[in-house]
């Protein structure tokens, strides 16, 4: 049986990229499996005018090699594009734009195998095994980009329900409805309630957004803001004990999974010139927090606290969208290597800083399964081809592309030497 030097489990963006850049490199032999048809990147929310939230430099390879074949201009120039987007002076493409950057990448490389469902994985002593329906990879080692899935609040079990997910797909459904209800506090959310908005004359909806941040705070998008996604805060937050990184997890939600500031505004626009004509039927309250959903079918009551007041109020509503995220999870095919696997006391990856997981640590490596290590570096697109450089220097033994030590101008955490006098404040 052949043996490959990895298989990467799972083609979203973190692994397309890792096919990219492996593409092209002598002597590596990977193979790149997925159960999906084809490459399609969160089609459910792929909203007309949206944009993603990073810049194009943010591709699957540039931020690792500026020269790559595979980089978003050079599908630009090959799609006859380059000048309106160098004309529309935007730094940052449209959310269907980057997808057919994606597909197109994607459609470039023979090492992916689409339609291939992984069943399990099992160890033979020398190399993994990866099993399929219909075949059987011997490899000897493992990168799992899986993802993460839609999460669902326990509270709602019952019903017709949408995720933000899926919410192209019954948007129609919805909207026939007499009254649709938004859960949420981050850019799905928003962007929704603003797809949503724009129609709700059309169809004479109410339409409401409950949030249970205190407000609908916008992301923050200042430069010493954004140094946090840097290798030297990978370090510093991957040092930090379990309880801190979890602790800092909760408080910097604002910093990656709030809301464009260039949205809010388009809302509360929105909201202003559609007023002119009268009272708009929509209700927003933020600071609420849902503890029930019954669905008696055909309609949601919804059982929803105050949390700064501390008072207890139903709403009722026909159609109900979560916007209420995306949960990371471990798979079931993983089940007979469990034990080559760290874990931390809470049951999670222990990913150490180079994204390894296995108990040799270079063995197996996680995309996007590490927000409890490694911070808001874990989903961020513009990290991608950061760490699949790390990953492929673990992979080949060697620093293929240049992997930054240092970037930010601040330092994090305390320093291992005193500070000169002058800079201390007397």
């Amino acid at each position: 049986m052949r043996t490959h030097d990895f298989a990467a489990i799972g083609v979203g963006p973190f692994n397309l990229g890792l096919a990219a850049l492996t593409a092209d490199l002598p002597g590596l032999d990977g193979v790149f499996l997925d159960q999906r048809a084809g490459f399609d990147w969160h089609p459910g929310l792929m909203l007309e005018g949206v944009t993603i939230q990073v810049p194009f430099l943010a591709d699957l390879v540039t931020m690792a090699d500026p020269t790559s074949r595979f980089s978003f201009l050079n599908y630009l120039k090959r799609a006859g594009r380059l000048y309106p987007f160098y004309i529309r002076e935007s730094f940052y493409p449209l959310r269907a734009e980057y997808n057919a950057y994606c597909q197109w990448v994607a459609a470039q490389l023979p090492s992916i195998r689409w339609n291939t469902l992984v069943e399990t994985v099992t160890h033979d002593g020398d190399h993994y095994e990866v099993h399929t329906a219909g075949e059987t990879f011997r490899v000897r080692k493992l990168v799992l980009g899986i993802g993460t899935e839609p999460r669902v609040p326990a509270v709602v079990a019952h019903g017709p329900y949408v995720h933000s997910a899926d919410y192209l797909p019954n948007k129609r459904r919805l909207q026939a409805l007499d009254s649709i209800t938004v859960v949420g506090s981050g850019q799905s959310a928003a962007e929704i309630y603003h797809d949503l908005l724009g129609e709700i004359e059309t169809y004479g909806y109410h339409l409401s957004w409950l949030t249970r941040s205190p407000r609908f705070f916008p992301m923050e998008y200042t430069k010493l803001t954004l140094e946090m996604t840097s290798p030297e805060y990978i370090r510093y937050h991957h040092g930090l004990p379990l309880r801190s990184r979890d602790r800092l997890g909760r408080e910097q939600r604002n910093l990656y999974k709030g809301i464009s500031g260039e949205l809010v505004d388009a809302i509360y626009e929105t909201l202003y010139t559609k007023s002119l004509a009268g009272p708009v039927p929509t209700t927003l309250v933020t600071g609420v927090e849902l503890e029930g959903a019954i669905w008696d079918g055909q309609r949601y009551t919804l059982a929803l606290q105050h949390a700064e007041q501390g008072r207890s109020f139903t709403a009722g509503t026909e159609g109900l969208i979560l916007a209420t995220g995306y949960a990371p999870r471990v798979p079931a095919f993983l089940d007979p290597v469990r034990d080559r696997i760290r874990w931390d006391e809470r049951g999670r990856f222990d990913v150490a800083v180079d994204y390894s997981v296995d108990e040799k640590g270079s063995e197996i490596f996680v995309q996007n399964a590490e927000e409890h290590t490694h911070s808001l570096t874990a989903p961020d697109l513009g990290m991608g081809a950061y760490r699949n450089s790390v990953i492929i220097k673990a992979l080949t033994g060697r620093e293929v592309y240049p992997i930054e030590d240092r970037i930010a101008f601040q330092q994090f955490g305390a320093p291992t030497a005193d500070l000169p006098r002058a800079l201390v404040a007397s």
